[in-house]
């Protein structure tokens, strides 16, 4: 079995597993393998993830960030060619980071940076803290995703546009009927469910997917 096959079974795999785990997903697993291979694509070719979400869905956008940035459920090995760079900088140094660094698969959350977004709520309008850091931010290969438990949400209905705008790849995480975001991305990802908690419920199985997915494909 060639390598690119067997990375393709194996995050089908993964993505079985999760529509035994939720059935109710089974409708949606094409989409959400879509997202998957958008991404995948974006890291290959040296692209980052920019996540953006209100309220619950900021705090899933730090939680993305979080098993991307480092080891999820792998190890993640140093590449010999960093390990060597970095022991140019001497015995000790290299003997304390070899161990303890992990390559990571580049993912900014844009809600984590307050003095950036209150200075661009204070000074010019708060509907566009996403998209002015999309638009600072965004090169093409990368992605956007944008959670929205409506589908509806300005901020990132304008950060989405944006994206657009700069030829990235554009992904919705949403609920209900997707909501007017699912007009300016690429892949809806909408989970079957109307009520903001249970949409919230299903979004987590479903990123903590596409974040193994990632994993196995490039560790």
């Amino acid at each position: 079995m060639s390598d690119s096959k067997r990375e393709k079974e194996t995050g089908l795999d993964s993505l079985k597993k999760l529509i035994q785990r939720y059935p109710q997903l089974s409708p949606i697993s094409g989409d959400i393998n879509a997202a998957f291979n958008i991404i995948a694509d974006s890291f290959s070719s040296g692209g980052k993830l920019l996540i953006a979400g209100n309220g619950g869905s900021a705090a899933d956008a730090e939680h993305i960030v979080g098993e991307l940035m480092k080891g999820f459920k792998k190890n993640r090995t140093l590449p010999d060619s960093f390990v060597e760079k970095i022991k140019e900088s001497g015995c000790e140094i290299a003997d304390y980071l070899v161990p303890r660094l992990e390559p990571g698969l580049p993912a900014i959350a844009l809600s984590s940076h307050i003095s950036l977004n209150t200075a661009i709520i204070n000074d010019t309008d708060g509907n566009i803290t996403f998209a002015q850091q999309v638009y600072g931010y965004g090169k093409e290969n990368d992605v956007f995703l944008g959670i929205s438990t409506s589908g509806n949400s300005k901020n990132i209905l304008y950060a989405a546009a944006t994206a657009k705008a700069k030829n990235l790849k554009t992904i919705a995480l949403t609920g209900r009927d997707g909501g007017n975001l699912k007009n300016f991305v690429d892949i809806s990802i909408i989970v079957p469910e109307t009520d903001k908690c249970a949409i919230q419920e299903l979004h987590m199985p479903i990123y903590h997917c596409l974040c193994l997915m990632l994993e196995e494909r490039f560790f």
